[in-house]
């Protein structure tokens, strides 16, 4: 890490630490990893893991009852998200954004093979569960997780990078899932790509297991940058964004109430799920306005305003 720019106080680095094997995510690298972001996101004080609840639109009713009754059950568990001052509490002396880099020439390529060759069935188990679980918790992170996506990231490796909330690369860096061409297609790596890419390309990637540049990615995708310079500046101005302009607990509700409303798409017989989308998202806005930092923001904006009339 010594190598890498320093970043920002309320920011740090999410490490991939195998370069002498090109950052393959073997099992001891993904452990490693799972412990970064659990340490990331438990409270120094209780120490508490906390995660982003799952992304189920009925969890509303309880972040309301959470805000209005602090010390009840709902509050204890909820609160934190909601009330600016638990979070305060709960988040002290924690970042708030998560860079995920690796050194090398390769950002990760994927699964270490030589170790998967001689594993048994029960053992290929426990590691694509424990692969899961830090997909998982990157998603559940309420902080945002930036990839520094560099070189090549491959199978498993792409998995990673297009897991993070906001990847940024260089226009050269590629993205492959090349498993098809040996008999191990990337059933797990597409999870993400499809999800990110659209079922066409994602399928596309895993079918005909071809390189993309970062450049030839559907567009808006990833951040793309045409050179090294540019990728190091656009790293470290949205780490800054987040770590230093950006409100962390609001930012915290917003990302679970967006992959929550994201999955609100299939509502019923006559909907395509838009209308109860807005109506349920009408909730999270009316929350978002409970907290100190939207009365704040509010505030400074007209304070702003007067300031400019009377110019």
């Amino acid at each position: 890490m010594a190598a890498w720019p320093s970043l920002p106080v309320r920011a740090a680095y999410l490490a991939l630490n195998n370069a002498k094997r090109r950052n393959a995510l073997s099992t001891a690298v993904l452990q490693d990893i799972r412990s970064q972001l659990i340490k990331y996101n438990t409270c120094k004080r209780t120490g508490q893991l906390r995660l982003l609840p799952p992304f189920q639109p009925a969890l509303i009713t309880k972040f309301e009852s959470a805000l209005q009754s602090p010390e009840s059950s709902d509050g204890k568990e909820y609160g934190w998200l909601v009330n600016s001052s638990q979070w305060h509490e709960e988040r002290k002396d924690l970042p708030n954004v998560l860079v995920l880099r690796s050194e090398g020439a390769v950002f990760s390529s994927g699964h270490d093979l030589g170790e998967i060759r001689g594993m048994s069935y029960d053992s290929d188990e426990q590691l694509f569960d424990l692969c899961a679980e830090v997909m998982s918790l990157m998603r559940r992170s309420p902080i945002p997780v930036i990839g520094a996506i560099h070189g090549l990231a491959t199978a498993a490796g792409c998995q990673l990078a297009l897991n993070t909330d906001i990847p940024i690369a260089s226009a050269s860096t590629q993205f492959r899932l090349p498993g098809t061409m040996t008999g191990f297609p990337c059933s797990s790596p597409v999870t993400a790509a499809s999800r990110r890419l659209g079922n066409a390309f994602g399928y596309r990637m895993l079918s005909l297991a071809e390189p993309y540049r970062a450049d030839q990615l559907p567009p808006g995708i990833v951040d793309v940058v045409p050179n090294h310079q540019d990728y190091e500046t656009q790293v470290s101005d949205v780490v800054a964004r987040f770590a230093e302009q950006t409100p962390a607990r609001p930012q915290a509700f917003a990302k679970w109430a967006y992959w929550t409303q994201a999955s609100m798409n299939e509502a019923g017989v006559n909907s395509d799920g838009t209308i109860d989308a807005a109506a349920w998202s009408g909730r999270v806005m009316a929350l978002h306005l409970q907290g100190q930092e939207a009365r704040d923001g509010i505030e400074a904006f007209f304070s702003m305003k007067t300031s400019r009339s009377k110019l």
